[in-house]
């Protein structure tokens, strides 16, 4: 029972079987060709072309993406902050007591 934060449901994903990543690049590379060439009207602006465009140019966004790491949270932190401060006054005044 939370009683600060409710949970939300699981997120849908269903992950394509049978995709061709190739043929799809290979045809966008041919209707971008074909684009320039003047053979198609130019294409209207799309927020999802940029999409994820930053991440991909950055080394260390896209390790921790490929790798599913999550940053560490504030709560976390503040434990480990306080158990070190715990352990540094114990190693001080060889007591527990404040």
């Amino acid at each position: 029972m939370a009683l600060f934060k409710t949970r939300e449901p699981r997120k849908f994903h269903h992950p394509y079987i049978y995709i061709y990543e190739r043929k799809e690049k290979l045809k966008a590379i041919e209707e971008r060709a074909k684009r320039e060439l003047g053979m198609l009207p130019p294409k209207e602006f799309n927020p999802e072309d940029i999409r994820g465009t930053f991440v991909k140019g950055t080394k260390h966004l896209r390790r921790r993406k490929e790798s599913g790491r999550k940053p560490m949270k504030w709560g976390v932190a503040l434990i480990v902050i306080g158990a070190l401060l715990f352990v540094w006054h114990y190693l001080l005044t060889g007591s527990f007591r404040f």
